[in-house]
């Protein structure tokens, strides 16, 4: 059996209660015990000044042997959370009788579990990670998902995790805890699943707020899992300074990327500092281009649509296009991304129109022929090799996999399939594109009639969404991306 101890600040609030209590001069004092029996600490002090009376408590404990809650790592862990506000817990929780109310104050977690039964496994996840008696979870969920909550099944967002020490909580809550902490010593204490010392340490970047980002919540808890199941401690991160990568030894970028924008600063930043990154900055320059991309495939004789550039539009240039290209055209902006930025010109004057006010955004403007397909291929490429492949079909009553109506858009069917069932001239398209590029994470767009196949595009961080690219190969992709980073850093001797 063991004896458990619980260190609060004040005794006062336990008198009726059957456990025992001491302070922190107590337990200083009159601890360790000669020939004690095992010993459990539960440290209900404040823990987040550093070096106060509850950070020695759990040092302390440590050093007499005592099985302590919670430990010196946690605390630590804890306070860095806090002050970066950037270790987030993504979260899906389901409505209950349809209430989509977030709560007005933080959640109160008391050892893994809480009132409402809405956040019961958010309360388990934030426990298992920061094995602490109290904790208080402050729920964010973006503008746009409260907007769309209407015919939704579940909230979700991403929670900030803090400690709370006993003495701060309320008389209720104080009641609450007691009982919750003498249900709780009858328990058999279990090292928690991050007790185990990970090798690396990852950040998982996303944008909460991104309308379409490239994999969403479900996902990108896949990601998490996967790392952990492969040595890494991954911290998905919503906000992140080129000054706090050198903590992690790898970034895994799971936000939409742009050259003139964080996302490629953030890439160059974790270069220069060794940190192993997807999508490094050479796949976000050569993707994020289209005109980089259809230089490249012409020099490199990737089979791709017939393509020029335009620099300004007069009669002749677009009778010139007719010509050379015929009727429809396909328009696109240098840098876009989910059919963004990509037009199709029906005739001439929607040509002059289009062309005229896309060279007011960029001075160059690539111009297509139009390839009629009922789908789209995409590859998925890691390391020069097809781990996914999927036919994503066009919107309905739109030419394009996404159809864009303002801030609204909407997407076809799709098929997952393994990549051994893919014609391989597609394959060897995607493979010849991808190593245009690099040797990342890569999604390659292709259209296929008959027995020709041409390269629309490659994209840096492509679309790994929970239930579409993963649903032939399930947890398995997640665990071959993350393998791809152990391996990396394994070469690298880290």
């Amino acid at each position: 059996m063991h004896n458990t101890l619980i260190v609060a600040e004040d005794t006062a609030p336990f008198r009726h209660s059957p456990l025992t209590v001491l302070t922190f001069n107590d337990y200083l004092a009159d601890f360790p015990k000669l020939n004690e029996p095992k010993t459990r600490v539960i440290n209900l002090c404040d823990t987040s000044r550093y070096l106060g009376e509850g950070y020695y408590c759990s040092l302390l404990a440590q050093a007499r042997q005592h099985s302590v809650l919670p430990a010196v790592n946690t605390i630590n862990d804890l306070r860095l959370a806090e002050a970066r506000r950037v270790d987030k817990i993504p979260f899906s929780a389901p409505l209950v009788n349809g209430d989509f109310s977030l709560p007005s104050a933080p959640l109160l977690v008391l050892f893994g579990e809480v009132k409402d039964q809405r956040f019961k496994r958010l309360a388990r996840q934030a426990f298992e990670k920061y094995p602490c008696p109290i904790l208080l979870l402050t729920l964010n969920v973006s503008p746009l998902e409260q907007a769309g909550i209407a015919g939704k099944q579940s909230l979700v967002g991403v929670a900030d995790v803090e400690a709370c020490a006993f003495a701060k909580l309320n008389e209720a809550q104080q009641h609450a805890c007691i009982a919750d902490i003498e249900a709780y010593t009858k328990k058999q204490w279990k090292a928690s699943k991050s007790s185990k010392r990970p090798r690396w340490d990852m950040a998982i970047l996303v944008n909460p707020e991104e309308p379409t980002p490239p994999s969403d919540n479900k996902a990108i808890r896949q990601f998490v899992k996967a790392a952990e199941k492969l040595g890494f401690q991954a911290n998905v991160v919503s906000g992140l300074s080129p000054e706090e990568l050198g903590q992690y030894d790898a970034l895994f970028i799971r936000e939409t990327t742009a050259i003139d924008h964080h996302t490629y600063r953030l890439a160059r930043a974790a270069e220069r500092e060794g940190v192993v990154v997807m999508d490094d900055t050479q796949s976000i320059l050569r993707c994020c281009n289209k005109v980089f991309l259809q230089d490249a495939f012409t020099y490199q004789k990737v089979p791709a649509p017939k393509a020029t550039f335009v620099s300004k539009v007069t009669d002749e240039v677009c009778e010139s296009l007719i010509e050379s290209f015929g009727l429809p055209l396909v328009l696109k902006l240098p840098e876009s991304a989910f059919s963004r930025g990509v037009y199709k010109a029906q005739n001439i004057d929607e040509l002059k129109t289009r062309l005229g006010s896309m060279l007011n955004e960029s001075a160059l403007v690539l111009v297509q022929e139009y390839i009629y397909t009922e789908f789209d291929w995409r590859i998925g490429v890691l390391n020069g090799k097809a781990i996914y492949a999927c036919q994503y079909f066009m919107a309905r009553n739109h030419w394009q996999i996404y159809h864009h109506q303002g801030e609204r858009f909407s997407s076809g069917g799709f098929t997952t399939m393994p990549t051994f069932e893919v014609p391989k001239p597609v394959i060897n398209a995607a493979l010849k594109a991808a190593k245009v590029v690099g040797n990342g994470l890569y999604g390659v767009d292709i259209k296929q009639t008959g027995n020709q196949v041409y390269v629309i595009e490659v994209n840096d961080n492509p679309s790994i969404d929970a239930g579409i690219e993963d649903k032939y190969l399930g947890s398995a992709l997640y665990e071959i991306i993350m393998q791809a980073f152990a391996d990396r850093l394994e070469l690298r001797g880290r």
